[in-house]
Order: C-alpha cells, then structure tokens, then sequence
C-alpha cells in the first residue's frame, strides 16, 4: 500500500469514526433526558432567549416568539426564534421518537411562547430539549 493510500484510509476510518461518536453523543444526551425528568412547574419568571445560556444546566422557563417550526429530514422538529438559527442565542428541539406527542406545531409560528426544562449547550447553543407538550406554553 502506498503513502497516499495509508493517508486516505487513515482519513477515512478518522472520518467514520468520529461520525459515530457525534451520533452516539446525541443519541446519550436524548435517552439520557428521556429518564424521568419531570417538566418545570408553571412558577417563577422566564428568561428571555438571549439570557439562555447563563442559565445552563439549570431547569428554567425561556420565553421568546417562535418564527418557524422546522422538522428536518430526520423527523426532528426545531422551534426557530431568529432568522437564522445558527446564529441565534436559543433554539428548541423535539426528537423525532417524541413529534407524535405535539400536534401541529405551526400554530405557534408568530407567537410568544414560554419553554419548560434543563438549558443545555449544544454545539455551543443553548438549546431545550423538548420531550412534552407541557414545556409549551403560550405567553400570557
């Protein structure tokens, strides 16, 4: 085998592998909430989306108006607050194994809603993970 072909399978197999460990990181975090951790309790005040990540791995409220609710190809939904999601201060996110729990989460497009649960940073974004509708609220 050649250098070149060495360098080529060597970057393929790093390749791979670090593939499966995001996918097994993700796959962690997800069962990992799914283990009984109530949703928040209807008390206290919420936090705007850009206060969110001062706020992480706390269980807290975060309240902000959603602009678009996006189910990817995968069949995860995410709940927008900014034009663009990569550079906004929050986001939300429901796993595909939960999306039958929802209804039609259009509706909430154009509305202040409040969100339940543990702020967790996720590709250096806060982000709540969203596993039932009673993390979703209105805003009064």
């Amino acid at each position: 085998m050649t250098l070149r072909n060495k360098s080529i399978a060597g970057f393929s197999v790093m390749a791979i592998v670090t593939l499966i460990a995001v996918f097994a990181y993700r796959i962690g975090m997800h069962r990992g909430l799914s283990e009984a951790r109530p949703p928040v309790d209807g008390g206290g005040t919420c936090i705007e989306i850009k206060d969110a990540a001062a706020h992480a791995n706390q269980d807290s409220c975060v309240s902000g108006r959603v602009l678009r609710a996006f189910t990817s190809k995968s069949g995860n939904t995410f709940l927008d607050f900014c034009e663009d999601y990569r550079t906004c201060a929050f986001t939300s996110i429901i796993f595909a194994s939960d999306r039958s729990k929802f209804g039609d989460l259009t509706a909430l497009q154009g509305r202040e809603v409040e969100l339940r649960g543990r702020i967790q940073i996720y590709h250096d974004q806060p982000e709540i993970v969203l596993k039932d509708p009673s993390q979703i609220r209105e805003a009064q």
